[in-house]
């Protein structure tokens, strides 16, 4: 599912650039901005269907279609006005931003894995349909913060990708950068947790056929979100580590990212598959790095909430 995400992701990314080239510099500096950003949205992909996890069917299109509101916001309002006024101002800032927001998404991978494994991850046992409109207003509402960090880091790399452009066409690419993403993820998104009603439409026709299809891609929800569930944090370790070792660089700090680019010369030149390798080892230590700094913050958080209580008296 992984390699199927990534690959619809740069097939999109291509054709966008493909688009790009033909019409202007601004169209063709978007679609690279978004190529660049592919990482996170995988990660913003594979993230969001757990928050309509276990929803009646007629509450998971509107709730979609909220968050995906919300995520526009959060580019259009906050976001891209922020990145373009410290990109004037303060460029360095960008890259501290980016570093903040990665060491949030190991912060959010790492934490996903620790509570895996004390066995206490019931956030979304039951439907917020269910607990009632409160519950699924906090949803809503927690879907957006997550999407705020994610969307921060999409547009902060894709502003990177146009540092040298003016400010005006800086703005208008990070503007068309936000809706093709906006778009490309929650209508990922929705087509995702929409399967299961799409398969059972096919399983009752007459077609035997369209039945087994049907009863086929049924059963197979839950094992695609479980998989989602997986890629998701995966994919916040990875894109995680990933902006620390690639920002501490750029800051002027060379040691991890030094380590990380000689093991992947060590393998780059493995015939036929020295791409492929050193991709992988890029992407494993991204992921060790983001797994090691994500459990040290989630260390110093559980800590901090132990002593809440002693505090209070």
């Amino acid at each position: 599912m992984a390699g199927g995400l990534v690959g619809l992701l740069d097939d999109i990314a291509a054709l966008a650039k493909l688009a790009a080239a033909s019409i202007d510099d601004v169209g063709a500096a978007a679609g690279r901005a978004s190529a660049k950003a592919a990482g996170v949205v995988v990660d913003d992909t594979a993230v969001t269907p757990a928050y309509v996890q276990g929803l009646a069917a007629d509450r998971e299109l509107p709730i979609i279609k909220r968050i995906a509101k919300g995520s526009l916001r959060n580019k259009l309002i906050f976001i891209i006005p922020v990145a373009l006024l410290l990109s004037e101002v303060a460029p360095v800032l960008v890259e501290i931003i980016l570093m903040a927001g990665g060491t949030f998404l190991c912060f959010e991978g790492a934490e996903k894995i620790y509570h895996k494994v004390k066995g206490d991850d019931h956030s979304h046992d039951v439907a917020s349909v269910v607990q009632g409109p409160e519950a699924e207003e906090a949803t809503v509402k927690g879907a957006v913060r997550t999407d705020l960090i994610l969307s921060a880091e999409i547009m902060v790399i894709s502003l990177k990708e146009v540092l040298d452009e003016t400010l005006l066409q800086r703005a208008i690419i990070m503007v068309v950068v936000a809706l093709f993403i906006t778009v490309i993820v929650y209508g990922t998104v929705a087509l995702i947790v929409k399967m299961d009603d799409i398969g059972l439409s096919l399983a009752q026709r007459e077609s035997e056929s369209s039945q087994r299809i049907g009863r086929g891609m049924v059963s197979f929800m839950p094992v695609l979100l479980k998989w989602l569930t997986i890629i998701g944090t995966a994919a916040m370790l990875w894109v995680g580590g990933h902006i620390l070792i690639v920002g501490t660089h750029e800051l002027g700090w060379d040691g991890i990212y030094d380590i990380v680019h000689d093991l992947e010369g060590a393998v780059a030149d493995v015939g036929g598959i020295g791409g492929l390798l050193a991709w992988l080892v890029n992407t494993a230590l991204s992921a060790v790095v983001g797994l090691i700094v994500g459990g040290l913050v989630v260390a110093v958080v559980s800590q901090f909430h132990k002593s809440e209580p002693a505090s209070a008296h």
